[in-house]
């Protein structure tokens, strides 16, 4: 009798804890990206925790700029769509983000206007609503791309995503790296702490 309850409350419990679904990218294309570079080490310790993750590169999913006419005329991208069918399908995200300028890059904001928009050409914030996101940057700069952080945080929450508080901003990216680990033990345990929030 009491095994038969111990399995019947197993059975309960087990839908409960469904590994988490994590989609990473980086705001970059560049190929040796200092991004890319975080957000992989940032995908290893989301898959440590038991999340079941998916790493994108934003340049194998090339779309024009987001223009209004062209919605109208010709829809979504197909790879729009694509990009926003992973959104639809993951219940986190993480994103790099480079610092241009004080913000972030055209073509991850692009990302963004893209897929806000739903197949119909409306605007559609289901792939980031109440959505966990963790944000973080690498840059050659000293302040480790904090300003691009703080327009792509309003961006993000303006598309209804949640946005959670810790973030990780990585200065003088050129020496922040090293055999695929960020040598400050100080950013690396912030990374950590920013992934647990997110796959807990």
């Amino acid at each position: 009798m009491f095994k038969k309850l111990v399995l019947s409350c197993l059975v309960f419990i087990m839908p409960l804890v469904a590994e988490v679904k994590v989609l990473t990218f980086a705001g970059s294309t560049r190929k040796d990206s200092y991004n890319k570079k975080l957000i992989g080490i940032a995908a290893e310790m989301a898959r440590q925790k038991g999340a079941k993750v998916t790493v994108i590169d934003i340049a194998d999913y090339p779309i024009p700029f987001y223009d209004a006419d062209l919605e109208a005329k010709q829809g979504l991208p197909a790879n729009a769509k694509k990009l926003r069918d992973l959104m639809l399908q993951n219940d986190v995200m993480m994103i790099a983000s480079p610092q241009y300028n004080g913000s972030i890059p055209g073509v991850l904001k692009n990302v963004i206007d893209w897929t806000s928009h739903d197949e119909k050409g409306k605007f559609s914030t289901e792939p980031y609503k109440n959505k966990k996101i963790g944000i973080m940057s690498a840059s050659p700069s000293k302040g480790g791309g904090a300003r691009a952080l703080v327009h792509l945080r309003e961006i993000l929450q303006a598309v209804s995503g949640d946005v959670i508080k810790t973030e990780v901003s990585v200065p003088e990216a050129y020496k922040a790296f090293a055999d695929g680990k960020l040598v400050d033990p100080e950013l690396s345990k912030k990374l950590q702490e920013e992934v647990d929030q997110l796959v807990k």
